[in-house]
């Protein structure tokens, strides 16, 4: 790829990771609370998958940690969101 193309690809990373907040927020407005949707854990780990790939590329071991680190975080989330959905799935007949 070219530079123009890696440039593009972290580009498209960022806009991902950045829809999370919109999500979170027209979500939050429509339930007049604040909550945390769960398309905001998928946007973050897209977001951030992305972005790691092209740190990796740029071999910048700042972004790289940093995006790295946050993978966890989102992949740990959406576990125990599917814990909890499994759980009450049990619960409920």
């Amino acid at each position: 790829m070219t530079t123009t193309h890696w440039v593009i690809f972290g580009l498209v990373g960022q806009v991902c990771f950045s829809m999370r907040f919109l999500i979170q927020w027209i979500v939050s407005e429509k339930k007049k609370e604040s909550t945390i949707p769960i398309h905001f854990w998928y946007f973050s780990l897209g977001g951030s998958v992305i972005l790691l790939t092209y740190a990796i590329h740029r071999e910048d071991p700042v972004f790289i940690l940093g995006q790295s680190v946050g993978s966890i975080i989102y992949i740990r989330n959406l576990m125990l969101i599917s814990n909890k959905r499994k759980d009450l799935e049990k619960v409920e007949p």
